[in-house]
């Protein structure tokens, strides 16, 4: 399908993102799959080459992967653990460590390393991921890289060099088209220190809006009228902050520093995380790469610029090596604790996703998973309340389905700044957690956590695949699940042999074309599922078959209806009442060993559920 900027004469964008990092282009991304026309504002005129996250967590490797692009993030892996190699090879030839075989990625907890050899692959929260299970090692530099040459190719449009300055919204209709009825009016200018021109990734530019929004993208100020907006810009969101967003938390009590830099005199810095007398320091998995940790209270100005002299103090302060001299920085960051979170990811026509919406601590790179699980949350239903077909309330399930594992993270951060801590009682905690971590039941627990395989929505239904990330099941005429997902529709997965409930499920999803596609087919390995109710974000919202139903529980067959008895009145009643249940359950037993189906019931919540997620169906009232 043609997932170009789409709308005929009217081409003032739908929404207008402020923030072109990985979330907002991932956001961007997500829109644009569904036609929806988008504006992403970045004042920088170039990616910001500052070096942050690592990695990717599982969500994040499965979202990319359902979306076509996991296997240029395998390329980018493969380098990756190719950097890492060498600098092993630095470390062995300057008499520091042996070279040793690239460890599957498993993360750390508070610098506490995670050995992949204790890990008990056989949990079956491990197995559901398929090839994006593979998948971890991907910096946030390439995966920014990545997305917006997936955004241009959607024909996004990007203006760098441009900053937000105000905005006012109408809540009056629904926003779709960004015309009358309601929107968002977006005042904007000339990032100060840039050219007001700037380049997008592609071929866009700032002078790709200029005209249509009725604007000069060079002029001095200019506006955008548009039916929503949503901050993607960072930690010090300018959108929150003009939107009046709360956002309470705990205040930061520690100065960290991340860079990449040329230095002399490593011989004796330990590898990967070390705790200290003085705090806490991290040398590798990257030649050059050091971050440092110190528990002497925030920094006295987060903005001033960081010289090579503040780094070195800092390196040789907490690893206790003199003789390490830092001659060149390639890069470099400066980060606290802060833990912060708005209480409602939406104000009316304004929202928040990623780090506008939520900060803490860079521990783990749980920053960059928790806004790409934002962006994949949020992107379908705006779009869908955009085009009118939402069901009531869709856009507010945003907040609260994200919100508890936005407020999760928090914590998980905050226990790993107590750990770090370098006093008594913290090191002593931290010595538990060591042992636990060095059983295989705990590697286990924080694998699980740090992966997030773990995640998922309390959604209605009481089959345990419900609300969690789908499997990514493999049919049998060799298409996987993710392979289906990859146009940002729903998917309705119909895996019986019965034709009766087949038929009847596919009747459910009448209506529904070009929200949800029905694929039809059988799954070998997972025969006890009968079909599944995917939605664009990956996650089940409904699901059929032995596994969730109990034993004996009417199947839809012979009519479809479930028997339904007087309560008995005599004997002869009774018994045959009996052999008939008996009769049933035999059958039921039979056909759960050829091919699962659906119940009554399961075809009754697949209709609640279509509706609940994917509004009316056409032609249909409500």
């Amino acid at each position: 399908m043609d997932t170009k900027l789409t709308g005929g004469t009217d081409t003032r964008p739908d929404v207008v993102i402020a923030g072109a990092g990985p979330v907002g282009l991932m956001l961007a991304c997500e829109l644009a799959l569904r036609r929806v026309r988008v504006v992403v504002l970045e004042r920088l005129t170039a990616p910001d080459e500052t070096i942050k996250a690592g990695a990717v967590n599982t969500p994040s490797a499965e979202a990319f992967y359902r979306r076509g692009l996991l296997p240029a993030l395998a390329e980018v892996q493969k380098e990756a653990l190719g950097r890492f190699s060498s600098f092993m090879r630095q470390r062995q030839a300057a008499g520091a460590t042996a070279v040793r075989a690239a460890p599957k990625f498993a993360g750390h907890f508070a610098g506490l390393m995670l050995s992949a050899d204790r890990l008990d692959e056989s949990d079956p929260d491990f197995h559901h991921a398929g090839p994006a299970g593979d998948v971890g090692l991907v910096p946030q530099l390439a995966l920014e890289r990545l997305l917006g040459e997936r955004a241009a190719e959607l024909g996004v449009v990007v203006r760098r060099g441009v900053e937000l300055i105000g905005f006012e919204t109408d809540e009056g209709g629904d926003g779709a088209g960004g015309g009358g009825g309601g929107g968002v009016t977006v005042h904007v200018r000339p990032a100060v220190g840039a050219d007001g021109v700037g380049h997008a990734d592609g071929a866009n530019s700032a002078g790709d809006v200029g005209g249509a929004d009725g604007t000069d993208g060079r002029a001095a100020s200019a506006s955008i009228q548009a039916g929503w907006l949503v901050g993607c810009d960072g930690g010090r969101s300018t959108v929150r902050r003009l939107a009046g967003f709360p956002f309470p938390g705990t205040a930061p009590e520690i100065t960290g520093h991340q860079a990449l830099v040329e230095m002399t005199g490593t011989e004796k810095l330990g590898t990967g995380w070390n705790e200290t007398e003085t705090g806490i320091y991290a040398h590798g998995p990257l030649p050059g790469r050091i971050l440092t940790v110190e528990f002497d209270g925030p920094p006295a100005d987060r903005d001033a610029p960081i010289t090579l002299e503040e780094l070195q103090t800092s390196l040789r302060r907490t690893s206790g090596v003199d003789d390490v001299t830092i001659t060149k920085v390639l890069t470099a960051t400066r980060f606290t604790d802060n833990a912060r979170q708005v209480p409602d990811y939406r104000s009316g026509r304004v929202l928040l996703a990623g780090d506008a919406a939520h900060v803490h601590s860079p521990f783990g790179g749980q920053g960059l998973n928790l806004g790409i699980g934002d962006a994949l949350n949020l992107g379908w239903k705006l779009a869908a309340t955009i085009h009118g077909h939402a069901p009531e309330g869709l856009l507010d399930t945003y907040t609260a389905e994200r919100h508890p594992i936005g407020a999760w993270v928090l914590e998980w951060t905050r226990a790993q700044i107590a750990l770090m801590r370098p006093e008594p009682h913290a090191r002593a905690l931290r010595e538990v957690v060591r042992d636990l971590i060095g059983t295989v039941t705990g590697t286990t627990y924080f694998t699980k956590k740090i992966s997030g395989v773990w995640q998922g929505y309390d959604l209605p239904g009481d089959h345990p695949l419900t609300g969690r990330s789908a499997p990514d099941l493999e049919l049998a005429d060799g298409t996987r699940l993710g392979g289906h997902l990859q146009d940002g529709l729903g998917v309705l997965l119909v895996l019986t042999d019965d034709p009766e409930a087949a038929g009847q499920a596919a009747e459910h999803a009448a209506g529904y074309e070009g929200r949800v596609r029905v694929v039809t087919g059988r799954c070998p390995s997972r025969p006890e599922l009968a079909g599944l109710l995917v939605r664009p974000d990956g996650v089940t919202a409904w699901a059929a078959g032995t596994e969730g139903r109990r034993d004996g529980e009417e199947v839809a067959s012979g009519g479809g209806a479930p028997a339904r008895t007087a309560a008995p009145t005599n004997g002869t009643a009774t018994a045959t009442r009996t052999t008939e249940a008996a009769t049933r359950t035999a059958e039921a037993a039979t056909r759960k060993a050829e091919s699962a189906t659906c119940s009554v019931d399961e075809l009754a919540a697949l209709g609640d559920a279509l509706r609940r997620w994917f509004g009316a169906p056409d032609g249909a009232a409500g």
